[in-house]
């Protein structure tokens, strides 16, 4: 074997790459709960992959046969239902990793230098990762994928000059045809799985780089031994892939709970309008995309005034675009001096937590009719209303409110 992986070096770095990148990488050693997700969203990425190899071998991209051929998958081919639930599934769990993953970064700072490079790749992930979920969704030619991508791909068509030329060429139709459904499986299946491993490979290098963040915010390339090692740190491998196997057990645990028992997840990750074949004629009654869209969806309805110049579809459309694109600035928009929440004040801890249930109700209101009321004392359209604002609010004010924030000193080592 040693020499084996002698010829091996001579042709290929695979022992430098080992221990660069695993056996001598030094993260901090009070990794908590939070840093489970990243690891898993990779997990997920590759089980999305695999399974979506085998779900394309007999799937048929033709809007006769598309419906069908899922059918098929699922009746007659050995173990498809198997596999089409752990896609459909694994989708809402990736989007539910990454949350997660991005609400850790908020908890921490880790978007603040020197890591702004390796949030605004990840960003550019979530991004391609909305993209390659929206795209798939057409695929299975169900009822509410085809009318859904009908509302979604005419937004496109609100922006000024350019918009409906923008939504015929994703189209590749003057309507959702056969040509959409093509070039969505190309760019679901080719484009974008290609792109999204580029940019997990570019996430993770920039990360081994500057090094990993931790629960207390501090760098621990500061405090280093004799021999250049951080006093803070410990090898990821063995002890982090250790740790990471048994969140991964218990990840896995839950996931394949919910394949077995509640795929649908009483039509939150499945629809039952998706298990009627596309029908031009008959539009589902209410026409919402999956709940990783919806808080975006709901910031676009909850924009009502068409007195606003171009009307209210346009700066509904706008402010859902910028609702995404402020993620991008927050290294720079937070101006407090510490990075971990356990030494801000208590300011930046009310509006992040208000935040986040704020998200969640977007979330909810998004699947919900704007005009019924599902919350107490006000209309969903209220509340969301309401959430926009407080949305908006938390980004725009944040240089305000992180500056006058009281913070604790940080600590010169990591305190566990």
């Amino acid at each position: 074997m040693a020499k084996l992986m002698d010829w091996i070096d001579d042709r290929f770095p695979a022992t430098k790459v080992w221990q660069e990148h695993m056996a001598q990488y030094y993260a901090p050693k009070n990794f908590n709960f939070w840093y489970y997700f990243g690891s898993l969203a990779l997990l997920v990425l590759v089980m999305q992959i695999a399974t979506g190899i085998v779900l394309t071998m007999h799937y048929k991209p033709d809007v006769s046969l598309a419906f069908a051929s899922v059918e098929y998958t699922m009746r007659d081919v050995p173990a498809g239902w198997f596999m089409r639930y752990l896609h459909s599934v694994g989708a809402s769990m990736f989007f539910i990793t990454v949350y997660l993953h991005m609400f850790r970064a908020m908890l921490y700072g880790s978007y603040k230098g020197p890591r702004e490079l390796i949030w605004l790749l990840g960003m550019v992930i979530y991004i391609a990762l909305m993209a390659e979920a929206f795209f798939g969704y057409l695929l299975p030619w169900g009822n509410m994928s085809y009318w859904g991508a009908q509302v979604i791909i005419s937004l496109f068509g609100a922006i000024p000059w350019i918009g409906e030329g923008l939504a015929e060429w994703i189209r590749g139709d003057f309507v959702v045809s056969d040509a959409t459904l093509n070039r969505f499986f190309a760019f679901h299946v080719i484009l974008l799985p290609l792109l999204l491993a580029m940019l997990v490979y570019l996430h993770i290098v920039a990360l081994h780089k500057v090094g990993s963040n931790n629960p207390d915010g501090i760098e621990i390339k500061k405090q280093k031994d004799a021999e250049g090692r951080p006093l803070d740190g410990i090898p990821f491998h063995p002890y982090y892939t250790v740790k990471d196997l048994f969140g991964v057990s218990v990840f896995m645990a839950l996931f394949l709970a919910i394949v077995f028992f509640a795929p649908e997840l009483d039509g939150w990750f499945l629809e039952k309008d998706n298990f009627q074949p596309a029908d031009i004629l008959q539009t589902p009654p209410e026409i919402v995309p999956l709940w990783y869209l919806t808080p975006y969806y709901s910031i676009l309805r909850a924009v009502t005034f068409e007195w606003l110049p171009g009307g209210a579809k346009l700066w509904g459309v706008m402010a859902m675009g910028l609702a995404i694109v402020l993620f991008f600035f927050l290294p720079w928009l937070d101006r407090s001096r510490v990075r971990s929440i356990r030494y801000r004040g208590w300011m930046y801890k009310t509006m992040l937590m208000l935040f986040a249930v704020n998200f969640v109700m977007l979330g909810y209101l998004g699947t919900k009719n704007p005009g019924h009321v599902d919350l107490i004392w006000f209309k969903n359209l209220v509340w969301a209303q309401i959430g926009l604002v407080f949305y908006f609010a938390f980004f725009l004010l944040m240089p305000i409110y992180t500056k006058l924030d009281r913070t604790k000193p940080e600590p010169d080592r990591v305190t566990g």
